[in-house]
């Protein structure tokens, strides 16, 4: 088995000399000849299924390469959430960039990956809207409000990355060119990047047509979106814009169907976090035969950056499990859940390696009330690049039971949830609360009684180094930060909220050199437009160059 720890040194030396060079060119023409795939049998519901099929198992960004943050949707996830404080990147190795806010200007490779990424799936949404026609007929109509769905779905991600400040910050703040059906050739070297105004119009003009053409459609699965996830990305909208009213009412029409969920299905040891349930609004999973699976020992995928519980003697594969760089929860935010809290018993404790001897029995008891192989995570940690035992993350769990612990290539073919009921049971009780702080409290409290019995309110509502949101804001910010922990809306909530980040403290366990403390939103989660962008289309601005993280700041006190 060949070891897959690669040093961050070696890594940049490959990866950051391509500066200027890069060859992929996104935006590209979105257009298609209709008549090269309307007399070809099921070409469009082909075009349909590969708008969803596209999100996780390849290799998009690099297909000759096995580069493992080239995973789809859920690489993202990590990329967005290792640039705060609640997600522990200890090892730097493939994430590093992202989580120190170094390379990350227009001339390094690791600024063309969300373009490549969300450009080429825009262009799949394109080209079945174009395929549809303005007003498509019946057996096109169900793919056309998919489509402008998941088109609504990847604006909105790439408006709440690029554009500096929200919607509600500043209307005028600049996102990302837009690229439609209609967009000509001739249009991309002069496309400006569209205002947050303009976008966030646009993305609802989307949705609202896939209302529409979405009317009646039931699906198969949760891996294709339906009215349901028209609505939560409305609510979603809605929550940027800070439109309380229509956030309030679209997060409670998508709720209808689903069911929030309870301790054991939030802690399940074999299906927790990789197999769908009755929360799961939208998700992607990986499959047996994907690249992403098959190829580098399924090391390129979701499953082993997150999946902790991979048989050390029988695979010895995956980067958490087995390479020791897993990503781990932030100690203060640990140490703020509550011991009532059932969502606390996804993380190790840290007072188990305070209190306990590694390979005593007292340890591998203690363990076992997170797993069923006690040993392998007492045989892996502490260890030199993860070194604690504490704040290990079970949340994600391998697939396929005991057989896909023993064999990762049936262990990392899980599902990744992309949206959830409770997102949409926060955004309602968010927006009621700025309507009505006594009702929003009363919400808040229902919702957090549901996972901890003992809940008060007034318990969670650290400014974080600024006071710009009100404490009722703080309490619904804090629940987020724990139910959605590595689902990666970190950076949304940090720059929504225009909130700081703080990573030095005394008993961090962030790693010495990175242990940055702000008030504001760090620019690295304003990301830079890759150079050949804006080299070939002169209309389009840029962000300034993150400025890398190289030393501690003073320890804040809580």
């Amino acid at each position: 088995m060949k070891k897959k720890i690669l040093s961050f040194i070696a890594v940049a030396t490959l990866l950051f000399s391509m500066t200027s060079c890069i060859k992929e060119i996104d935006p590209q023409s979105s257009t298609v000849t209709k008549d090269q795939v309307a007399n070809a049998p099921g070409a469009f519901q082909n075009a349909v299924d590969a708008i969803t099929a596209s999100l996780c198992g390849s290799f998009t960004y690099a297909p000759s390469d096995t580069r493992p943050y080239d995973i789809g949707l859920p690489g993202f996830y990590l990329i967005r959430d290792v640039m705060g404080q609640d997600v522990v990147y200890y090892y730097q190795n493939w994430f590093a960039s992202w989580y120190q806010g170094s390379y990350l200007g227009p001339s390094y490779a690791y600024t063309q990956l969300p373009w490549t990424y969300y450009y080429k799936w825009i262009k799949s949404c394109n080209e079945v809207i174009s395929l549809a026609g303005e007003e498509p007929e019946a057996d096109k109509i169900h793919g056309a409000g998919i489509a402008y769905c998941m088109r609504a779905y990847f604006y909105q991600d790439l408006a709440q990355m690029f554009a500096p400040e929200t919607y509600a910050k500043n209307k005028q703040a600049e996102t990302v060119p837009v690229v439609t059906e209609k967009t000509a050739l001739t249009d991309l070297p002069a496309n400006p990047r569209a205002t947050n105004e303009a976008m966030w119009e646009f993305i609802l003009s989307d949705l609202d047509k896939a209302e529409q053409y979405l009317e009646g459609y039931t699906r198969t699965d949760v891996y294709t979106p339906d009215k349901s996830v028209v609505y939560g990305l409305k609510a979603r909208a809605y929550l940027i814009m800070e439109d309380w009213a229509n956030a309030e009412k679209y997060a409670k029409l998508a709720q209808a169907g689903y069911t929030v969920m309870d301790e054991a299905a939030y802690t399940d040891w074999d299906n927790g976090f990789n197999k769908p349930n009755g929360s799961w609004m939208l998700g992607l999973t990986y499959k047996a035969d994907d690249p992403n699976i098959l190829l580098n020992d399924a090391d390129s995928s979701w499953g082993s950056m997150m999946c902790m519980e991979i048989n050390p003697t029988v695979s010895g594969c995956g980067y958490a499990a087995n390479y020791h760089q897993p990503f781990t929860i932030d100690r203060h935010l640990y140490e703020t859940i509550p011991a009532t809290d059932w969502r606390k018993k996804c993380y190790i404790d840290f007072a188990i390696e305070e209190t306990t001897a590694r390979g005593s029995e007292e340890r591998l008891a203690a363990l076992s009330a997170y797993t069923k192989h006690p040993d392998w995570l007492d045989a892996n940690w502490p260890h030199s690049q993860y070194p604690f035992l504490g704040g290990i993350n079970l949340k994600f769990r391998t697939a396929g039971g005991e057989e896909g612990r023993d064999n990762q290539y049936i262990g990392f073919t899980v599902a990744v949830p992309m949206m959830r009921v409770e997102e949409m049971k926060l955004i309602e009780i968010e927006a009621a609360g700025m309507q009505s702080e006594s009702r929003g409290i009363q919400l808040l409290t229902e919702f957090a009684k549901t996972r901890d019995a003992n809940y008060e309110y007034g318990q969670h509502n650290e400014a974080y180094g600024n006071t710009s949101t009100k404490a009722f804001q703080n309490e619904v910010w804090w629940q987020r930060r724990v139910e959605f922990w590595g689902e990666g809306l970190a950076t949304y909530d940090i720059k929504r909220l225009n909130k700081g980040v703080i990573r030095s403290y005394k008993g961090t366990t962030h790693p010495e050199g990175y242990r940055q403390n702000t008030t504001t939103p760090p620019d690295r989660m304003t990301f830079c437009i890759v150079q050949t962008e804006t080299n070939y289309n002169t209309a389009c601005t840029n962000n300034a160059t993150p400025v890398a993280v190289t030393a501690d700041s003073p320890e804040y006190a809580w």
